[in-house]
């Protein structure tokens, strides 16, 4: 597979934005952007707070976020642990390190309640011993931001937790459940490692090269990885810094904690998968930080994917996967008004690409966990049902392997580190006009009105005539509400949580859960159509599934007719004076 297309363009902005419209949430930080196409001492990785375009102050509505107290900025590259030790050698390390660092023998005990309480309610609590040291951390879990989670340390007697001190980091209820409860050593992580500081123009990161075992009970899992933590400046290095990285060797992106695998690994189930969280968007909020905001809930919602995809034993994983991927796209397609960009259609092009390689693996799961056991269970006297069974598990494997090849390629490890690298450095100022840019400045809601109403017509125009759209058509409607959907997902939440936004995205939710019955039918002709049921107990229970699904559709277009009156009547929420 080719390089990423989209970072050979990845550039970061050093275009300052002009004064922000009354009532944005704007601070003076400005960010200098880093071409991924020069040599890091000639880049700028800066803060400014004084610029000036011609001879008038300028006050870029963006702060950049920054390594600060009780937060953690951190990216983990997977590393093959026979590679693990080259990257040493890097030129991007060789060129910035400070010195040869240090090396640690770290020993680390997590701890929960018997009914992990913590680790259910996004906190962790470890405590590691280094050397004589012993260091016990409260970390926070939840983050829309893929580098960022709440950590605060303090130091302690033993291995043994300080629960009252862990307590007071808590909030009150889990505080007090934690002071109640004896507290079990669930596993331990047993890692040697060794750190240097890289000085990178505007920012110093720590890089650990981490080897070592997880274990839980009698069970265990490698630890081979590079952690890049940020200790100041802006974190577009990070993503920097490991772009140079996979230049030297094969590496994978992750936002997977130790603590994650180490409580998977215990309760012997595959690395979960999140459904996305809608963006907390504040209606005064300008479109510049809108787009970051998005952008970041997406890389986020990505990369906690990638590792269940990957494992396969939980369907969600691919979903969730694909899912990303489609809202990245409607991301990227929602930023086309303001101007195109070679690193906006790159990134398009890579997120396309392993959208397709995902989709096989995510339509012969649905086949197997959900279509086939229903219509099998209810035609129970139908042969052939396991003979189809064994024909779609062959394929799924095979799917699944493609999925695996696509997601080792370093095409992917470039999109998903390009991705950060572009949303951290604000890439998408390089590309606009000087108006666009004041546009970005303002407020949001202006523009999100305007990309609203033209998703929610445009949804109207292709379903005109609702009652003799033929198929085809249908399914192009059905594309259309995806978008708006996606653009709902996003752009809704400045408007705020009130009856009129809840009604217009539940019935929009109504509309396309009953189209979608329509496109399962669709989906699993093809998903027969690959297997090659040549056997006759195939080919029975194929038209066994392929009958059912007709005679169940004839009870669907009622409710669909219906489901669609509602929606062209449900007032829309950003412009209800038209509704």
């Amino acid at each position: 597979m080719p390089e990423s297309n989209a970072t050979a363009s990845i550039h970061g902005s050093d275009r300052a934005l002009g004064a922000p419209h009354a009532g944005d949430s704007a601070s003076s930080g400005q960010s200098h952007g880093v071409d991924t196409a020069l040599p890091l001492d000639e880049q700028t990785v800066t803060k400014t707070s004084d610029r000036t375009v011609d001879g008038e102050a300028v006050a870029p509505s963006l702060p950049d976020p920054e390594a600060g107290t009780g937060h953690e900025i951190e990216l983990k590259l997977l590393v093959d642990p026979a590679q693990l030790a080259g990257f040493n050698t890097a030129a991007v390390i060789a060129a910035h390190a400070r010195n040869k660092g240090a090396r640690k023998h770290l020993k680390s005990v997590y701890y929960d309640t018997p009914k992990r309480v913590l680790w259910k309610n996004g906190f962790t609590l470890r405590v590691r011993q280094s050397g004589t040291r012993f260091v016990q951390t409260v970390k926070a879990q939840q983050s829309d931001d893929p580098l960022k989670r709440g950590e605060w340390e303090a130091s302690v007697a033993s291995l043994e937790p300080d629960v009252a001190l862990a307590a007071a980091l808590l909030p009150d209820e889990l505080g007090e459940t934690l002071t109640g409860t004896t507290l079990q050593a669930v596993f331990t992580a047993d890692v040697h490692r060794h750190a240097r500081l890289i000085d990178v123009p505007g920012a110093v990161l720590e890089i650990a090269f981490d080897s070592g075992v997880i274990k839980a009970g009698e069970r265990s899992e490698i630890v081979s990885e590079i952690e890049l933590e940020l200790k100041s400046g802006s974190p577009a290095a990070i993503y920097e810094i490991a772009l140079r990285l996979a230049e030297h060797g094969e590496i994978r992106p992750s936002i997977r904690s130790k603590s994650a695998r180490g409580f998977d690994l215990a309760a012997d189930r595959p690395p979960g998968a999140d459904k996305p969280r809608r963006p907390d968007l504040d209606p005064t909020v300008s479109l510049d930080e809108t787009f970051a905001i998005v952008l970041r809930g997406s890389l986020h919602h990505l990369l906690q994917a990638l590792p269940a995809a990957e494992d396969g034993r939980n369907p969600e994983g691919v979903h969730q996967l694909r899912v990303a991927l489609r809202r990245l796209r409607a991301a990227l397609h929602i930023m086309r008004p303001l101007g195109t960009s070679t690193a906006l259609d790159g990134l398009e092009a890579d997120a396309r690409w392993l959208a397709q390689n995902l989709s096989a693996a995510r339509d012969l799961d649905v086949f197997l966990t959900k279509t086939l056991p229903e219509i099998a269970d209810a035609c129970s006297t139908v042969a052939g049902f396991d003979t189809l069974r064994g024909l779609a598990e062959r394929q799924r494997d095979l799917a699944y392997r493609k999925l695996r090849i696509a997601l080792a390629d370093r095409r992917c490890t470039s999109f998903v580190l390009g991705l950060g690298a572009w949303t951290a450095t604000r890439g998408w100022r390089n590309d606009v006009s000087p108006d666009q840019l004041g546009r970005l400045a303002g407020p949001a809601i202006d523009f999100a009105g305007h990309v609203l109403s033209e998703r929610h017509q445009k949804a109207l125009k292709r379903g005109r005539h609702f009652k003799k759209l033929p198929a085809d058509r249908r399914h192009r409607l059905r594309l259309a509400l995806k978008k708006l959907r996606y653009s709902i997902d996003f752009l809704l939440p400045l408007y705020g949580p009130g009856k009129p936004a809840k009604r217009y995205a539940r019935s929009l939710s109504d509309l396309q859960e009953q189209l979608g019955h329509y496109n399962d039918m669709a989906v699993t002709a093809d998903v027969i159509e690959t297997l090659g049921t040549t056997s006759t107990d195939a080919a029975i229970a194929a038209a066994a599934i392929t009958g059912w699904q007709a005679h169940a559709m004839a009870g669907v277009e009622d409710p669909l007719r219906d489901a669609w009156r509602s929606f062209t009547k449900t007032p829309t929420p950003w412009q209800p004076e038209e509704a």
